[in-house]
C-alpha cells in the first residue's frame, strides 16, 4: 500500500505547481475541471500499471526490474532538464527575449514550457476540454511510473483511488497557494523528478 501512496504522491506535484500557476496567472479551475485532470492522471496511472504487469507476466523478474528502473531513472532525468528549461524560458520572457504568446508556437511545445497554455480562449476558466489537454499532456509521469511499477505488485485499483485523491487535494493545495509558490520565480517540478528517481532505486 505504500508504492501506491508515494506513486500517487510522486505524479501528483506537477498537478500542485500546475494549479499553482493557474491561480497566479488569475485562471479558474472549475470542479468539474479539477475532476478531469485528476481523473485522467489516475486513470493513465492504473493502466500503465496493469499494462506493465501484464508484459511481466512474459519477462524475468531481473529483466523488468533494470528496464523499470532505467525507464523511472530517464524519465527523472526528463522531468529535470524540463523544469531547467522552463526556469531559462521564463528568465528569457521577463527579460522581452522570448514570448510565449507566439501564435506560430504549437500547442505542445507551449504546454512544455508553460502549463497555463492549456487556457486556449484566454477566458481565464480552463473548461473541460481544456483540462483534458493539460491533462493527457501531463500524463508523461503517470505512464513512466505505471510502466516501470506495475510489474512489482503495484494494484490498478488502490493506485488509481490514491492518486485521484492526491490529484484532487493537490489542485485544491495548488490553487491555494498559488502566489506563494509562484513568487519564487522559478519552477519547482525537477522535485518530481528527483523523487521519482529515488523511487526507481529505493523502492524496488
Amino acid at each position: 500500500m505504500y508504492d501506491e501512496i508515494i506513486l500517487a504522491l510522486i505524479v501528483s506535484i506537477d498537478t500542485c505547481i500546475a494549479a499553482a500557476a493557474y491561480c497566479n496567472s488569475g485562471i479558474k479551475i472549475p470542479l468539474p475541471s479539477a475532476v478531469t485532470i485528476s481523473a485522467v492522471s489516475a486513470a493513465v496511472l492504473a493502466l500503465a500499471l496493469r499494462s506493465s504487469y501484464l508484459i511481466g507476466q512474459h519477462i524475468p523478474v531481473s529483466v523488468c526490474s533494470i528496464c523499470s528502473q532505467a525507464l523511472l531513472t530517464f524519465i527523472g532525468l526528463f522531468i529535470i532538464v524540463r523544469s531547467m528549461v522552463r526556469i531559462f524560458t521564463k528568465h528569457l520572457s521577463d527579460s522581452g527575449g522570448l514570448s510565449l504568446k507566439n501564435k506560430k508556437t504549437g500547442i505542445v511545445m507551449k504546454l512544455y514550457l508553460d502549463d497555463t497554455a492549456a487556457d486556449l480562449d484566454d477566458s481565464k476558466v480552463l473548461s473541460v476540454p481544456e483540462a483534458s489537454l493539460l491533462a493527457l499532456a501531463g500524463s508523461l509521469d503517470s505512464a513512466a511510473m505505471g510502466l516501470g511499477s506495475g510489474y512489482s505488485g503495484v494494484k490498478p485499483f488502490p493506485a488509481f483511488i490514491f492518486t485521484f485523491a492526491a490529484g484532487t487535494l493537490s489542485l485544491i493545495l495548488g490553487a491555494s497557494a498559488g502566489k506563494k509558490i509562484s513568487s519564487l520565480r522559478t519552477d519547482l517540478s525537477w522535485t518530481g523528478g528527483i523523487l521519482m528517481i529515488l523511487f526507481a532505486l529505493f523502492c524496488k
